[in-house]
């Protein structure tokens, strides 16, 4: 305490008061700035998509309409799309966790003598990059994954960033764990999905938030190698298709044909009240997944990061 804050307490009280009160003022600002685009897009998404080409609509739709979601929804395509999507997004995560899991326990090894060789390679794989090329001609040509829905999967079944993130939690972890489960009779399969595996949820909830989130957002692996397949279209793939549809109508209406300019009026979605519906409809299934790792996810980010 400085000699000015005995001298007059009331200061001290003063400060005391006001900085939790200019704290929650900056949260709370921070906390609208944050939600504003996302209440913004939701309302463009329920609003009339003629009524939104105004411009003017806040957190509230002006003119309620379901259309936009109607055009994306009455499509029997979106359902299989969206099969394709949540199996590929649930099977990545399972397989991802589970290969790169097993090599995190083996190269934390101490007593493993090619640990620190084969870290040095796949940590050099993720300076160098091959380029789109190679990487098409090794998955669609020598792999032959082209055109099957195994080229959402195997290319994705492993992640270098993603196993030392696990491998350095692991290196944490007490030694002792493992040897008294060796001195019981334990082996290393049984040493880590007994007595590791369970300490390690944090981390893999972490990396499963990962893996989840960028399978199910991806859509350019549908563009390279199952464009020429309906049935493998991915959901985020399909609702690009839609919005590049959706846009050409509006592009077609502004060259003021009585035709086109007819069925936009009757079709009653713009571009942007799509692209909101879509923005939405993407965005779902993460924000119901992410509350229930967010515990996990959060002690996992920071334990990882300073462990090791």
């Amino acid at each position: 305490m400085t000699t000015a804050a005995i001298k007059n307490p009331g200061t001290k009280k003063r400060r005391d008061i006001a900085f939790p009160i200019v704290n929650t003022i900056v949260l709370v600002l921070l906390c609208f700035l944050t939600l504003y685009p996302v209440l913004n897009t939701l309302a463009y998404s329920f609003n009339d998509g003629l009524d939104a080409v105004k411009g003017g609509i806040g957190l509230w739709p002006r003119v309620w309409s379901l259309d936009s979601y109607d055009s994306l929804v009455k499509d029997p395509a979106i359902y299989q799309a969206f099969w394709i999507s949540f199996s590929k997004t649930i099977l990545t995560t399972f397989l991802n966790l589970f290969w790169t899991g097993m090599l995190a326990y083996a190269l934390s090894r101490r007593e493993y003598v090619l640990r620190k060789f084969i870290t040095l390679v796949l940590v050099f794989t993720m300076y160098i990059n091959a380029g789109l090329i190679p990487n098409y001609l090794l998955i669609s040509k020598t792999l032959g994954l082209k055109n099957t829905y195994w080229v959402y999967i195997i290319p994705a079944m492993f992640s270098c960033f993603n196993m030392i993130v696990i491998r350095t939690y692991i290196a944490g972890l007490p030694e002792a764990l493992v040897e008294s489960a060796k001195i019981d009779g334990a082996g290393d399969l049984r040493a880590y999905y007994q007595i590791i595996l369970p300490l390690c949820l944090p981390v893999m909830a972490t990396v499963a938030l990962f893996v989840a989130v960028g399978a199910w957002n991806s859509w350019f692996d549908t563009y390279l190698y199952n464009g020429s397949k309906k049935d493998l279209y991915s959901m985020q793939y399909l609702l690009k298709m839609k919005l590049a549809t959706t846009q050409n109508q509006a592009s077609n209406a502004a060259a003021s044909t009585a035709e086109a300019l007819a069925a936009q009026q009757k079709s009653k979605t713009t571009p942007i009240t799509v692209r909101s519906a879509i923005t939405v409809i993407s965005a779902v299934p993460i924000l119901v997944v992410y509350p229930f790792l967010q515990k996990y996810f959060v002690t996992g980010m920071a334990l990882g990061s300073v462990k090791g």
